[in-house]
C-alpha cells in the first residue's frame, strides 16, 4: 500500500475510502474463492487458488 502523507483533506479521506474500498473487495474475493489481478513490480499478477495459469 502507498503512504501519502500531503495532500489536502479531502484528497486524503478520498484516498483512505478507495483503500478501504479494494482491501474490502480483495477480502470478499478471497472469502468466495475467486482470484484477483494485483500490480506488482510494474506488472499484473493473478493471485488465489483459482487463478489461470501461464501467458
Amino acid at each position: 500500500m502507498t503512504a501519502l502523507t500531503q495532500g489536502s483533506a479531502k484528497s486524503l479521506t478520498a484516498l483512505k475510502a478507495l483503500q478501504q474500498a479494494v482491501t474490502k473487495a480483495l477480502d470478499k474475493k478471497q472469502r468466495l474463492g475467486q482470484y484477483s489481478v494485483v500490480w506488482r513490480n510494474g506488472q499484473p499478477v493473478l493471485t488465489g487458488a483459482d487463478a489461470p495459469k501461464g501467458k
